[in-house]
């Protein structure tokens, strides 16, 4: 899984990288790669479980920087399932992050980035700092969970987002399997068919739930 190193500043080997690896380093980012997807599949047992365990490996360490990177990536997740808050577990460690990571922590809060700020965002997010992306440029990321996180942090910060938008980001989740992104992005269709009166969209995305959640 590449969520870790397409999401450029959160990659924890890039940030301590030796051969050979320490345990801590491995065990660390194994178990972060399990809670993002776990998160992602709608897991949130497995996924305390894994993030637990990883911010339990990186504790080890005595650098903040590090849990301050993790408690991004999770964030980031969160955006990406369109379930938004400010971060709180990375608040009492950003006194000792880096200004991209901070950078990165208002990306996420929907908050606006100043053009020096906006230049220190991963590379797939920064065309994405001011402005919402059309589908074409969303489809245009490579990695997956980049391409949601670029999707929910437009919304987040816009409050709306164009149909085409939403299809690019319901395809993305539906082809990865994550559950809860896909319900999350399924529901704001819905919403949006219904708002245009398009109600045989609305119907067919209320089916596509419901073979979701199983009924």
């Amino acid at each position: 899984m590449r969520t870790l190193s397409c999401l450029g500043l959160l990659l924890l080997l890039a940030a301590c990288a030796g051969t050979p690896q320490p345990d801590w380093q491995l065990e660390s980012k194994s178990a972060l790669d399990r809670a993002t997807v776990a998160w992602l599949s709608g897991n949130s047992r497995v996924a305390a479980v894994d993030a637990a365990r990883a911010r339990a490996e990186l504790a080890r360490t005595g650098r903040p920087e590090l849990l301050a990177r993790a408690e991004l990536l999770l964030c980031a997740a969160r955006v990406a399932g369109l379930e938004f808050d400010d971060c709180p577990a990375f608040a009492p460690l950003a006194a000792d992050s880096t200004p991209a990571e901070r950078a990165y922590a208002d990306y996420l809060a929907g908050r606006p980035l100043a053009p020096a700020q906006a230049g220190l965002l991963p590379p797939a997010q920064r065309a994405f700092a001011s402005a919402a992306p059309d589908a074409a440029q969303l489809a245009a990321i490579e990695d997956p969970l980049a391409r949601l996180v670029a999707a929910g942090a437009a919304l987040r910060r816009s409050g709306r987002m164009e149909a085409g938008v939403v299809t690019q980001a319901i395809d993305t989740a539906s082809a990865q399997g994550w559950r809860r992104p896909l319900l999350a992005w399924l529901h704001l269709g819905v919403r949006q068919a219904e708002a245009a009166g398009e109600q045989a969209e609305a119907e067919r995305l209320k089916r596509r739930m419901a073979v979701v959640l199983g009924n």
